[in-house]
Parts: C-alpha cells; sequence; structure tokens
C-alpha cells in the first residue's frame, strides 16, 4: 500500500472513532502565543513540552532553520495574522543546536536538483530574473545569530506592533534544554525608557 493509501486508511479509522474528539480546540491560542520554530522532526513533540504548550496554547509556524528571511513573505505574514486577527500577544523564534540550516550552501542544494532533472539552464534563468538564488538558498554560520536577525526583523518589521515582546531562544534537540538568545520583555523596557 502506498503512503498515501496508509494515510488515508488510518484517517478513515480516525474519524470513525472519533479520536479528534481529544484534539477540539478553537483558532485563537489559548496561551496568546506564536511560535516559530524549524521544521526538524525531532522537535515535533519535544518543542511543545519543553515550553509547557499544550494543543490549542499556541500558532506554530514551521520552516527551515526558523529563519524569517523576507520582511513580506508567508512567515512574516503568519505572525501578523497571528497578532492581529488571532489573540497573540508574544512571539517565540525558536532555532535549535545541530540544525541542518547551519553551513548550508546553496551548491549542495542545486546540485541535489540537477541530479533529480533540474536543469542547469532553470537555475541559471533564475539567477538572470533577478532571483538571488544562492542567497535565497543559503543557510547560517551560527544558529544564536540567526535567531537574533529573526527576532529583530519581526521587531522592526513596519505592520509590527512595538508593544508586543519577541524572544529569541535556542533549544537543545536531544535534551530540551532552552537558552534566551533575547528577552523581548527586556527589548521593550528598554525602548520605553
Amino acid at each position: 500500500m502506498s503512503r498515501l493509501g496508509e494515510i488515508l486508511e488510518h484517517n478513515k479509522q480516525f474519524v470513525h472513532n472519533q479520536e479528534y474528539e481529544q484534539f477540539r480546540t478553537t483558532k485563537y491560542p489559548d496561551k496568546h502565543m506564536v511560535i516559530l520554530t524549524c521544521m526538524d522532526t525531532r522537535l515535533t513533540d519535544l518543542l511543545p513540552k519543553a515550553m509547557n504548550v499544550r494543543h490549542g496554547d499556541a500558532k506554530i509556524i514551521k520552516n527551515a532553520g526558523a529563519i524569517v528571511s523576507h520582511p513580506f513573505g508567508s512567515i512574516m505574514r503568519s505572525i501578523l495574522v497571528a497578532v492581529y486577527s488571532l489573540g497573540a500577544k508574544e512571539v517565540f523564534v525558536v532555532g535549535h543546536h545541530d540544525c541542518g540550516m547551519t553551513d548550508l550552501c546553496s551548491h549542495e542544494i542545486l546540485d541535489e536538483a540537477i541530479l533529480n532533472g533540474i536543469s542547469e539552464e532553470t537555475i541559471d534563468i533564475l539567477r538572470h530574473s533577478g532571483i538571488d538564488i544562492d542567497e535565497w538558498l543559503k543557510g547560517f554560520s551560527n544558529v544564536a545569530d540567526s535567531v537574533a536577525q529573526s527576532v529583530s526583523r519581526i521587531r522592526h518589521h513596519p505592520l509590527f506592533p512595538k508593544d508586543v515582546a519577541v524572544h529569541g531562544l535556542i533549544i537543545h534537540p536531544e535534551t530540551g534544554k532552552l537558552d534566551v538568545v533575547v528577552n523581548g520583555y527586556e527589548v521593550i523596557e528598554s525602548t520605553i525608557t
């Protein structure tokens, strides 16, 4: 059976047995928070447990590296929607040690794309059409710096409210230990005084 077939068969039983009941909640986060974190599979269950976040407590946004790479991209839009439409009052950017984006070079991905049938001509067309594909696919060298940069991009966004705390954290993907990179409360206090 295909993976899709397995999923659909499981889903049929899930719905039939009403297992969804344990997941009922509203679209509004109970703890009024939004979390931007990495898509790393090690964090799927670990991060909510380590942060004491249960189902319905937070809006969780995931991407490669927990990076806000563009001020008007889908990550920033999701954060703004969470704050203005869904009642989030704090933002947590949570990177992690041993991230796959650490020291990632665009050529590694582009070489794999070529091996998977993407022509060099297509890549050249993208490069010559004003898309900085090499910068877009590049990772970071230091997770703390990357988290701090994403926090800064959120805080300084022209549509982001100045009284909403934006915190930066790093989680250890094996132990769940959290280290603070940016305390958003302190940043707000320093801008008030």
